[in-house]
């Protein structure tokens, strides 16, 4: 199973995200959602999401700030910032917050931040993960370059 794993858009799903996201049979997104992305996202696979510390307003703020899905025999859970998760009762944690990519086994499990998808903050790239899931397989994980965080002069101009 493929899911999209997203964290820190901030109100940003544009092209190049969204193309990175089709196919993939469900997305996550981490926290610090902004306006707008949850409609856009939904119109492509099933969505998991929490809310992240600037989703003060709208939707997003109603989003709760813990998540479990399970998908192909592993427990996952999903939290803003990788402080707040549980210590037990998952194989893979998704977080999101700190927008640098990262992906590292911790006691046998995986822990997984996407970095940020969206244009606001202090990163350079933006990103975005894949999340292989196969049962009885250790996940693997992709990441995915979104562009710079800056949009091009083209872009503005659009």
């Amino acid at each position: 199973m493929r899911i999209g794993v997203i964290a820190d858009t901030h109100g940003c799903a544009d092209a190049p995200l969204l193309a990175a996201l089709r196919g993939c049979a469900r997305i996550i997104h981490a926290g610090d959602v902004g306006p707008g992305v949850l409609e856009r996202l939904r119109e492509l696979a099933p969505l998991t999401a929490v809310r992240g510390n600037t989703d003060r307003r709208g939707e997003p703020a109603a989003l709760p700030a813990m998540a479990w899905l399970e998908a192909e025999g592993f427990r996952i859970a999903v939290v803003h910032r990788e402080e707040d998760a549980p210590p037990e009762g998952w194989e893979v944690l998704v977080v999101g917050h700190t927008h640098r990519a990262m992906a590292a086994e911790r006691d046998g499990r995986l822990v997984l931040n996407p970095g940020a998808a969206g244009r606001r903050g202090h990163h350079r790239e933006r990103t975005a993960a894949i999340l292989e899931l196969q049962a009885g397989r250790k996940p693997r994980v992709t990441f995915v370059t979104l562009g710079p965080r800056r949009p091009t002069l083209a872009e503005v101009r659009r």
